[in-house]
């Protein structure tokens, strides 16, 4: 007998869907049930992630490391390619306790650092926020929202890449450190490992060097001191920027107050931390490049422990050309320097004097002398800018108004001459009237525009660079040229990448079309026309001389083959140069010895038609009486030079063979007899 056919609900029947086949036997699980099973899920998954994450960072953080001695920081400078330059190690000293120091030493740190070191878990989200917000409105400083315990996590374990995996690391190892470590013991070892400046890592080194004291012996005002110098250690070292150190200090005490650590009356009270600084011999070599180039090393490394290997952008082919081209060179006792760069600031090369050993001044950065002639560059873009050109006209005659009344070198004046020639003659009567018309104020808006930031003179002396600027200033301007946007900034570290807000704000700005093309075109006829033919390559040559007043320094500027480089030679004690060197002489042909080797074009000495006659590199020079009057005789490569009285005789080097007459030379000016300079003349370009 068949079983009768089940009852079936037709509301049911009619809200299955066609072949769902038959309802389930279980019930199905309620709401609340389901959370639970999702929550034990994620709670499953976060204890894996987190026994994983414990097991990596065993591995590549061991706690171990923190209580390790400390250990000796050192940094090896490599050229871009490859080689090691300087390696250079640090001054340390035994780790500090925090028992021992005074309550103000670690409250002066806190107050500045990390306000809220001691109630956070190694991560401080107010400390971001408000640092964020600072950042967004502020226009003219940064703050940091780290705490101390990331601070020594990036210190012993990380490197100093600023990435967003590296501050993953950070955040994951602070909260490592946190839970290991005693508050105390974080801090003693912030403390003992920071960097001070000056090479100096540790706070007890860092007591013992500025102030010649220990640390549990520091004042308010020395710990606020010390405390201010974390934030950029290299720049504040308050053995080279003690104003500066000053200035941060105040901050750490008024930072000090807002905490309440110590009242505004005790405060107001402080008097300046004074230094007592105890010097640690550096028993590393090293170069001019190196010296330069450390402090910013040291900066972007921070509070990174062990052996780094920090690549320079120094090219180490074209630093050994440099070297050996200011060593060829006829010096006699002056010093000499030289900067090389890309147009984008990247220094290739760096000569500070001629032996590092003996003086390790670095006269290429250090050294402020007179630029002389090659200051005009700035006059005559300040005349593109108001809107003359290179065929404009300008008055090349003595100028008999008012009471500054320069004269041209040899007292030479050619009448109504184009800027063009007046730059290539490197004309100071035409200088000073352009400055004149332009107006001092806008030679040193386009000055500051490329880069100069010494003092400068406002007076008209200023069109011939009577103002002082450092070498590598100047090639910083003519760096500005060659790229065609200005400021560039000369580095020795590959830049860093920026965000969006550093690149707005530290944007480049860039020549006009017209602009560019005329002061290209003067260049270009200065140093393969005009006083400094002696530096022309085959490669399109771009540049300018300066000699300043009785020839104390004398310098060559210039660019070609995508490298810019600048050649300065002098006393060190600013006395003239023997026999009234130009920086059409020496300097060009130091520049022109380097440049073809540096870009690859080996060239032949320049033939004497290109050499200027008027640029007198004498290497001897003798004065003697004589019937006719005082008669004096300069010896060099290219010559003779006879004085006598008001007369001057000319003789090449070159003679023709016994019994032969002179082969006729394109373009070689006859011996020849000229009215000797008057006195009061202008000097040399």
């Amino acid at each position: 007998m068949n079983d009768p056919l089940p009852t079936v609900d037709p509301a049911a029947g009619a809200s299955r869907p066609f072949g769902a086949g038959p309802p389930s036997a279980f019930a199905p699980p309620t709401p609340w049930k389901r959370r639970l099973q999702i929550m034990g899920w994620i709670i499953a998954g976060l204890m894996a992630l987190l026994m994983i994450i414990i097991a990596w960072l065993a591995v590549t953080a061991p706690l171990s490391r923190s209580l390790e001695p400390i250990a000796p920081p050192s940094i090896s400078l490599m050229s871009s390619d490859g080689h090691l330059i300087a390696r250079r190690g640090a001054v340390i000293d035994k780790p500090v306790a925090i028992k021992d120091l005074p309550a103000h030493v670690p409250q002066a740190f806190m107050a500045i650092e990390d306000r809220r070191f001691y109630s956070h878990w190694g991560i401080d989200p107010r400390g971001i926020a408000r640092a964020a917000w600072h950042n967004l409105w502020s226009d003219s400083s940064s703050q940091g929202g780290s705490t101390i315990t990331q601070q020594l996590a990036k210190g012993v374990f990380l490197s100093s890449n600023r990435t967003f995996g590296r501050k993953g690391r950070e955040a994951l190892i602070a909260f490592w450190l946190e839970a290991w470590l005693t508050k105390d013991q974080i801090f003693e070892r912030y403390l003992s490992n920071v960097y001070f400046g000056d090479n100096v890592y540790g706070l007890r080194a860092a007591s013992l060097h500025y102030f010649n004291r220990q640390p549990e012996r520091l004042t308010i005002s020395q710990a606020a001191m010390l405390a201010g110098l974390l934030k950029a250690p290299s720049r504040l070292a308050p053995t080279t920027n003690l104003e500066g150190a000053r200035t941060r200090a105040d901050l750490v005490t008024q930072a000090m107050v807002d905490a309440g650590y110590i009242t505004k009356a005790q405060r107001d009270a402080l008097s300046p931390a004074r230094l007592n600084v105890h010097e640690t011999a550096d028993p590393t070599s090293g170069t001019y490049f190196a010296d330069w180039v450390l402090p910013d090393a040291r900066d972007r490394a921070g509070a990174v422990y062990g052996a780094q290997n920090v690549t320079t952008t120094l090219d180490w082919r074209i630093q050994r050309l440099a070297e050996s081209a200011v060593r060829r060179a006829p010096l006699g006792g002056a010093e000499a320097a030289l900067v090389a760069m890309k147009p984008d600031g990247s220094v290739v090369a760096m000569v500070g004097g001629r032996n590092y050993g003996k003086s390790s001044f670095n006269r290429a950065v250090q050294a402020k002398r007179q630029p002389g002639s090659t200051f005009k560059l700035f006059v005559y873009l300040a005349a593109f800018r108001a809107g003359m050109t290179p065929d404009d006209m300008i008055e090349d005659r003595p100028i008999t108004t008012g009471t500054y009344r320069p004269t041209n070198h040899g007292g030479k004046y050619r009448g109504q001459i184009t800027l063009r020639q007046a730059f290539a003659v490197s004309s100071n009567v035409a200088a000073v009237r352009l400055t004149q018309k332009v107006g001092i104020d806008n030679v040193i808006k386009v000055a500051r525009d490329l880069g100069v930031t010494a003092p400068l003179t406002e007076d008209l002396s200023l069109a011939l660079g009577t103002s002082e600027i450092p070498l590598i200033e100047l090639a910083e301007a003519y760096a500005a040229v060659a790229a065609g946007a200005y400021p560039v900034m000369a580095h020795g570290l590959p830049p860093e990448e920026q965000g969006w807000f550093d690149r707005l704000m530290r944007r480049q700005h860039h020549f006009s079309d017209d602009q560019l093309e005329m002061i290209r075109d003067l260049l270009s006829s200065a140093a393969n026309q005009g006083t400094g033919s002696a530096a022309a390559l085959r490669t399109s040559t771009f540049g300018k001389t300066g000699t300043t007043q009785d020839s104390r320094d004398a310098i060559f500027v210039g660019y070609a083959g995508g490298l810019v480089t600048a050649v300065w030679i002098g006393n060190d004690d600013n006395s003239p140069l023997p026999g009234g060197s130009a920086g059409g002489g020496i300097p060009a042909r130091i520049w022109r010895d380097f440049m073809s080797r540096a870009i690859n074009e080996p060239v032949e000495n320049a033939p004497e038609e290109q050499k200027d006659s008027d640029l007198v590199n004498a290497i001897a020079n003798v004065t003697v009486e004589a019937g006719l009057g005082n008669m004096s005789v300069d010896v060099n490569q290219e010559g003779m030079t006879v004085n006598i009285g008001p007369a001057q005789i000319r003789l090449p080097t070159e003679q023709p063979p016994p019994g032969q007459a002179p082969a006729p030379q394109q373009g070689t000016p006859p011996p020849r007899i000229a009215p000797t300079q008057p006195p009061g003349q202008g000097a040399p370009q």
